[in-house]
């Protein structure tokens, strides 16, 4: 090799060596001769090849540490946006009420979750249903020309009003998330008492039309947890029993709970449910039968059950036809007496701790309760409205035998003319 060459390569290494110092620290670097005819950019690119690789590993190593450095930073300030939401979602939310069988929020005023456009749309509902109601007595109260009439049907109007602003009032205070507890507690009793006072004011002047006492259904257009009907005594010790009643509804998920019965100690002491996706179940001092009622399509039912504490055997009746039956259903159980029996919730504790995911959707009727099986002739007579067909002799269902709170609605109900 003559004297230009090795001066070349001399350059070459000493450019390269000061070079890959500064960007790699302290390197050892090798020099080699190439032919004096090959070109040296070449040349020079072969020679550094392991060199130029472990630099453009590290360099990518860099960017790759920077990139998640980035995310992790971007990471952090997404959480702490949704822990600041969060702090504040709970901040505003409403107490828990109490537990019970099944786990499901407490709601007030219906099922908030939906939002606060579809609150104020059911509730609309349920007033422009007491509105139908009290033109209908408007009507009535025109052809006995009273004085009396007349002066309710005034005092109601200007109640239904004064209810219309509290549900605007109601609503807005939810858009804005600035009612507390306290606050969302009187609200929700101003607007239940208010709700029962225009019901009971209605029904005063619905009995002045001469309506046989059995003769009507229970309306609970949406699910709160403080729309409901009550029996006014409890229900006898029983070793044998059989339920009935007619009930149109096309809730989903599930109708919920048309009624139950709470005894000191057992809130599920007997219970008929349907609960989010699950089949109707029929409960018995919390013991569960799965019943095979398909009863979601917004037409009139009529459903039986009968049920003995020997071997715990069951049937289960829909339209006057028998769809299913087993045993082992809390078997040598009496129901027990001193109760409280609910139409429209699931109760959590006795009397009360209701839940408005569970609570009924749709229209009852007709809820009789025997402390005996009835038999297949008697369950099908009820089903097609004979004549012949027995009333409860525990509970019957008659307008003097039950209290209806937070709204829920009466009407006149023919059971076979309804249905068809």
């Amino acid at each position: 090799m003559d004297g230009l060459a090795w001066k070349v390569l001399l350059l070459l290494c000493l450019t390269a060596a000061g070079t890959w110092a500064q960007d790699l620290g302290q390197t050892q670097f090798i020099c080699t001769s190439v032919p004096k005819d090959v070109d040296l950019c070449a040349a020079s690119m072969q020679s550094s090849g392991p060199a130029e690789d472990l630099k453009s590993t590290v360099l990518q190593l860099r960017e790759t540490v920077l990139q998640q450095k980035e995310t992790i930073i971007n990471q952090k300030e997404t959480i702490r946006e949704l822990t600041s939401k969060l702090t504040r979602c709970e901040s505003q939310s409403f107490p828990a009420g109490p537990g019970g069988r099944r786990p499901g929020s407490k709601n007030t005023m219906g099922d908030l979750s939906r939002g606060t456009a579809e609150t104020l749309a059911q509730l609309g509902h349920t007033l422009q249903t007491l509105k139908q109601r009290l033109e209908n007595l408007e009507h009535y109260s025109r052809g006995n020309n009273t004085v009396q009439a007349n002066s309710l049907k005034d005092l109601l109007q200007n109640k239904i009003d004064d209810m219309e602003k509290q549900v605007l009032s109601r609503v807005n205070t939810l858009e804005e998330s600035k009612s507390g507890s306290r606050n969302d507690s009187e609200q929700r009793n101003r607007v239940e008492s208010t709700l029962t006072s225009l019901h009971h004011r209605i029904t005063d002047l619905e009995k002045g039309k001469d309506r046989p006492a059995d003769k009507f259904q229970l309306t609970f257009p949406l699910r709160t947890n403080y729309m409901y009907a009550k029996a006014k005594r409890s229900l006898p010790e029983m070793y044998s029993l059989t339920v009935c009643l007619w009930i149109k509804s096309n809730a989903s998920p599930g109708v919920g709970t048309p009624f139950s019965y709470a005894v000191p100690g057992q809130a599920n002491e007997l219970v008929l449910i349907e609960w989010g996706n699950n089949p109707m179940e029929f409960l018995i001092n919390d013991k569960v039968a799965k019943l095979p009622f398909l009863i979601n399509d917004g037409k009139w039912h009529h459903l039986c059950i009968t049920w003995t504490t020997r071997d715990g055997m069951w049937e289960a009746f829909q339209d006057g036809v028998m769809r299913g039956n087993g045993e082992n259903l809390a078997p040598y159980h009496p129901i027990k007496p001193e109760g409280v029996l609910v139409l429209g919730q699931e109760q959590d504790i006795l009397g009360g701790g209701f839940d408005a995911t569970q609570a009924f959707v749709g229209e009852l009727a007709n809820l009789n309760i025997w402390n005996r099986k009835l038999s297949i002739t008697e369950i099908y007579n009820l089903a097609t409205c004979n004549s012949k067909a027995p009333t409860g002799n525990v509970f019957s269902w008659t307008e003097s035998s039950i209290e209806i709170f937070g709204g829920a609605t009466k009407w006149s109900f023919e059971p076979c003319r309804s249905a068809n």
